[in-house]
């Protein structure tokens, strides 16, 4: 690929990389991310900006934007985007995805180590469109990766990687964020739940999962 030559990027994609880097500071803040070992990208118009590979999150700035197109061609910014931009890539591409948050937060990681999909310990699954599945074990970084999580994702908002962590999307990177820490939370639940000695935590059945869909698409509306 041909060196990129320096852009200035316009307000409103200044305006979202520091909405970006804010975000990916919140994954750090708040536990889900250790070092630079999860990435957040938003997407602007046929633009999707992306944090960089192996550079912190506290020394990010305004001069450090990375950008590509949705056909992976860096068109902004020198530093290298994140190894796992297939993942990213190929949610904008089959979605309706405005952002992405991706973590290795340890409760989510090790649920994706244990079982083939989250059970359904708490109703917020229905948040995330359904029963929370995990993607089979790809390379990190690889196109089979990539592939494996759009089949998890089918119908749904959020997934687990088998032995690597979470991925979550919305429609803004608000949502992206919070539907991401709401899956860790559910993993921390069950993990917890299935820890205590001589008792198996009680599990929703598919049909109450399916009245809280029902429910939720009401949700804030009024009467």
């Amino acid at each position: 690929m041909e060196p990129v030559e320096p852009v200035e990027p316009s307000q409103p994609l200044a305006q979202a990389w520091a909405d970006l880097v804010a975000t990916a500071r919140r994954t750090v803040a708040d536990g889900l991310v250790v070092g630079t070992s999860g990435n957040v990208s938003v997407r602007v118009g046929e633009t999707v900006l992306v944090t960089p590979t192996g550079v912190p999150y506290d020394r990010l700035t305004p001069q450090d934007a990375v950008g590509v197109g949705l056909d992976g061609r860096q068109i902004l910014g020198e530093l290298k985007p994140t190894s796992e931009l297939p993942m990213h890539l190929a949610v904008y591409r089959n979605t309706p995805a405005a952002a992405v948050v991706h973590t290795h937060a340890v409760h989510a990681t090790a649920v994706s180590a244990l079982v083939p999909e989250l059970p359904l310990i708490h109703y917020m699954a229905a948040a995330l469109g359904g029963p929370v599945r995990v993607a089979r074990y790809a390379l990190y970084g690889s196109e089979e990766l990539a592939e494996n999580m759009l089949q998890a994702l089918r119908d749904r908002s959020g997934c687990l990687l088998q032995n690597h962590g979470a991925v979550a999307y919305g429609s803004t990177l608000a949502q992206a964020y919070d539907r991401t820490a709401q899956l860790e939370w559910m993993c921390q639940v069950w993990l917890a739940a299935r820890a205590v000695p001589g008792h198996a935590p009680s599990l929703l059945s598919r049909g109450q999962l399916r009245d809280v869909e029902e429910k939720l698409r009401g949700y804030g509306r009024q009467n």
